[in-house]
């Protein structure tokens, strides 16, 4: 069976899930050879109890138009982590979980989908841009920020906090990123 990169960014009010909510996250499923299959995103309604880490709403104060559109139509958690789980069986392939950071994105993705559903596609695995970056450059991990990388690897995306647009953005960056590894590889 093909992977499909699963690229995903996640807003939360907070450093990790349970005390804080995921707020919005958004998926973009791509083939190796940088094909968008599709994409999938929600807005969730916040977990009872949890509340917004001071530092990050502060930051969230910083960006009023990211914050409006992820509070726009929040659905439940469970009813969002449930399609969510749909639609990553439903994709031609593997599903292989891409982030940048992954460790951040994918506490908050796999928390949710093991409460609301009690699985995970991605088994607890994921592959994370910036370490494969400091692989590709042989530099160390923190020389591997968004500034630091080749221009090339960069399509016009825009990178907006909307977590559609990053994952979109994120995925194309993966994608050029895997396919001049392969291309150096295979010379």
């Amino acid at each position: 069976m093909i992977e499909i990169y699963v690229s995903t960014d996640v807003e939360a009010d907070g450093p990790i899930p349970g005390p804080h909510s995921m707020l919005s996250f958004g998926s973009a499923a791509y083939r190796a050879d940088k094909t968008l299959v599709s994409t999938f995103t929600r807005n969730l309604e916040t977990l009872p109890g949890a509340a917004g880490a001071p530092d990050t709403m502060a930051w969230w104060r910083t960006q009023p138009e990211a914050w409006a559109k992820c509070r726009e139509h929040p659905v439940s958690p469970e009813l969002a982590m449930r399609h969510y789980l749909s639609w990553l069986k439903e994709l031609p392939g593997k599903p292989v979980f891409v982030g940048y950071p992954a460790a951040y994105d994918f506490l908050f993705v796999y928390w949710y989908l093991i409460r609301f559903t009690g699985e995970s596609p991605f088994t607890h695995s994921a592959l994370d841009i910036k370490t494969y970056a400091m692989a590709l450059l042989r530099t160390g991990y923190r020389h591997v920020t968004k500034a630091h990388l080749p221009k090339r690897w960069f399509d016009r995306l825009p990178h907006t906090h909307c977590a559609l647009d990053d994952a979109v953005e994120q995925g194309a960056l993966f994608c050029n990123m895997l396919a001049e590894n392969l291309h150096t590889t295979r010379r």
